[in-house]
């Protein structure tokens, strides 16, 4: 486990540098460099939320969450008869949206959602009806830093973290060729083990799936 001033203090000393050559200024693009890489590469458990809004009357338009770095589904909750009903909508582009639903004046129950801008999706048709929608997306949490001395990444992945810090140092520093390619490549097995980890092993059912077993080389007799 690590916080923000060991990971400063680690980098300096794999780097046999002080403060006076990497500041806490110049390591802190080094950790949102890597914490960026990581949330592009490594769909973690972590990145996932929930967030639910109502659709308003006569409003093609779902505005999007603060923290919204990309959509997992939208589903409209129907509670309105005595049995509550659970749709999705299905995702498609907004040329197909305007072909489909032309009038956005005209309202329905929706039936897809479209990227409309960064902020906003949209939905078609119209809402008919204040409809509860859930949207599950991916948001990005605030990164490690000098106010924010702890995260999930630094507490469970350290070394991503290290390695990855150590590589960007290095490059900063004109470090030496086999140096950099080391620490490349232990910052890319890490990547790999926590990816392996959270993709792999963390969404695996032991009942369904099976243990997970390491093939042995059996010889011939």
């Amino acid at each position: 486990m690590s916080d923000y001033s060991d990971l400063n203090d680690n980098v300096r000393n794999y780097t046999e540098t002080d403060s006076n050559v990497l500041s806490d200024s110049i390591i802190q693009p080094f950790i949102k460099s890597i914490e960026d890489q990581v949330m592009r590469t490594v769909d973690l458990t972590y990145y996932r939320k929930y967030d639910n809004a109502v659709l308003t009357v006569n409003n093609p338009f779902l505005p999007l969450p603060a923290d919204w770095q990309n959509t997992r589904y939208v589903q409209i909750y129907d509670a309105s008869s005595g049995t509550p009903e659970r749709t999705y909508l299905l995702q498609k582009d907004i040329s197909f949206m305007n072909e489909y639903w032309p009038d956005r004046t005209a309202t329905g129950t929706p039936k897809y959602y479209a990227m409309w801008d960064q902020d906003t999706h949209y939905v078609a048709p119209t809402p008919n009806a204040a409809l509860t929608c859930e949207l599950a997306y991916t948001y990005k949490p605030t990164g490690l830093s000098s106010g924010q001395t702890s995260t999930w990444l630094s507490q469970n992945a350290p070394n991503v973290l290290l390695y990855g810090c150590i590589l960007q140092a290095l490059g900063y520093l004109k470090g030496p060729a086999d140096m950099i390619q080391y620490y490349d490549k232990m910052f890319n097995q890490s990547m790999q083990s926590l990816a392996t980890y959270e993709m792999g092993r963390d969404r695996r059912d032991e009942f369904r799936d099976g243990v997970i077993r390491i093939p042995l080389e059996s010889r011939n007799p």
